[in-house]
């Protein structure tokens, strides 16, 4: 019995081992990280809620609204992944379908169940949020699913991603977080500024994501930009599009359009915009795994910026 009992909890660890892996781990830390930012946004651009503000509810409003937001990711990132097995075959044999490690079936389930769970679970706090997770969802399924299948058009992918990234989670969230507060301030100028930023941001992790995975789009006619222009083209065109992003935040910052920390944002957009051109020279763009890695560097680049930005703007009262 007892052997019985650790192969079963053996078993159940490697599972949820696996589903972590299915979830694709740096869209899941994104997407936490962007709800818990915009939601103390939303907190600091109100005094009165700051002046009144009692910590454990809005935690506990914080972690109602990550539940069906992480499960639209893996509803999202999933979907992907079993329209997507032959190429991931290619381009990313680790992923659970594609190495074996779930069936297809499993997959399948999780999908459905995690799609039902946003829907539900977003529907019960109110309207800002449905929207926000139905959009998302509805986009993330256009994306991946025939007969549409955006992804094979690289203006439409781009589209989808940073619509949901940049445009979608950052007002939808922003707005679902000023309703439970109760404010009636409406979208204040720093979360217009973070929606630009993540806009550019999202747009340049969209058609950089392609580039390691050029063998596989090119043999299933996928037809991405690194396709059409090449690794070289398409890595540039993702630097300064980087580039301009934290130009434009440092430009803003200066002639004082968002009411933030100049000094902490100007010292932190600069450093970050420096070490992005630092890492950035070191790649060989003819090495896959340096390609992977520095796509996961910006994608830690991502996940700063929802953690310096409302600091910010934390910090500005």
């Amino acid at each position: 019995m007892a052997i019985s009992n650790s192969n079963r909890l053996h078993q159940t660890i490697q599972w949820l081992k696996t589903l972590w892996k299915f979830s694709r781990p740096h869209t899941i830390i994104g997407t936490s990280l962007s709800v818990t930012g915009l939601a103390i946004m939303a907190l600091a651009a109100d005094p009165a809620a700051r002046e009144n503000f009692d910590g454990l509810p809005f935690w506990v409003a914080i972690a109602g609204a990550l539940v069906p937001s992480l499960c639209a990711n893996l509803y999202i990132v999933g979907l992907n992944q079993l329209e997507d097995v032959d190429i991931d075959r290619i381009n990313k044999p680790s992923l659970p379908l594609a190495s074996g490690e779930f069936s297809r079936k499993e997959g399948l389930i999780i999908v459905g169940v995690t799609g039902a769970l946003a829907l539900v679970l977003s529907a019960i706090q109110g309207i800002s949020l449905w929207l926000t997770v139905l959009l998302s969802v509805a986009i993330g399924t256009a994306y991946s699913l025939p007969p549409l299948r955006l992804k094979r058009f690289p203006f439409w992918a781009a589209l989808c991603i940073f619509g949901v990234r940049g445009i979608i989670v950052n007002l939808g969230f922003f707005l679902h977080f000023q309703q439970y507060l109760g404010s009636t301030n409406g979208l204040s100028a720093e979360v217009w500024a973070l929606t630009a930023f993540v806009i550019l941001f999202a747009f340049a992790i969209a058609i950089f994501k392609d580039i390691p995975d050029a063998e596989g789009d090119r043999q299933f006619k996928i037809n991405t930009l690194t396709i059409r222009l090449g690794t070289r083209s398409v890595f540039d065109i993702s630097r300064w599009v980087l580039t301009a992003c934290y130009g434009l935040m440092i430009g803003a910052t200066v002639l004082g359009l968002i009411a933030v920390q100049p000094i902490f944002l100007l010292v932190t957009h600069i450093g970050l915009l420096v070490w992005l051109w630092m890492c950035s020279t070191k790649v060989n763009v003819k090495d896959k795994r340096q390609i992977s890695a520095f796509y996961q560097f910006i994608w830690q680049l991502f996940f700063l910026e929802y953690i310096l930005f409302p600091l910010a703007c934390l910090w500005k009262g």
